[in-house]
């Protein structure tokens, strides 16, 4: 009775052995392919954001609002690039957001969101967010909301305020 049980145990084990080694051995050949995509996207991404940028460095700056993850300078100070994550009606939105050297948005993009179709969906949209190019700190009271989509525009308006908090840091960091 107790070797009935043996072979399917061993069948199923040679199974699993020889599909994990095939998904290892697929993912070799396909992770850098992968990363490779990912880079090209985000240089991509930030060209769009400041196009007149030739290069770009990543800062590290302490005491940034939670919201904002990453932070990139361009190397011929046409500006600053901006990478916020923040909680929106359905969920995470990860915004980029372009800045110039006195404070204005550049350009400010969606980069993923999971908000309401037809909705909270919007803001990743070109009215809405042309709606920040040119603007500062002071001007975001001046921001349009997506008619029934209140929570996704005060996250997205509050993502930008948090950027351009971040840029006054990161103006100071670089004066002292």
């Amino acid at each position: 009775m107790k070797n009935d049980y043996l072979p399917p145990i061993l069948v199923l084990s040679l199974i699993c052995l020889v599909i994990s080694g095939a998904l290892a051995f697929t993912n070799s050949f396909t992770e850098p392919v992968i990363e490779a995509a990912a880079k090209e996207r985000t240089e991509a991404a930030f060209a769009e954001m400041i196009p007149d940028a030739e290069s770009f460095e990543i800062l590290e700056i302490s005491g940034l609002p939670d919201s904002v993850s990453e932070v990139y300078k361009s190397s011929n100070d046409a500006g600053y690039i901006f990478i916020t994550q923040i909680s929106g009606y359905g969920g995470e939105i990860r915004i980029i957001c372009g800045v110039s050297t006195d404070g204005r948005i550049i350009r400010s993009s969606v980069l993923e969101h999971t908000e309401t179709k037809g909705l909270g969906s919007k803001i990743a949209e070109a009215p809405f967010a042309d709606q920040f190019i040119g603007m500062e700190k002071s001007r975001l009271t001046e921001v349009d909301a997506i008619t029934g989509a209140t929570i996704s525009t005060n996250a997205y308006t509050s993502a930008i305020n948090d950027v351009l908090t971040a840029f006054s840091l990161v103006v100071a960091s670089n004066n002292r």
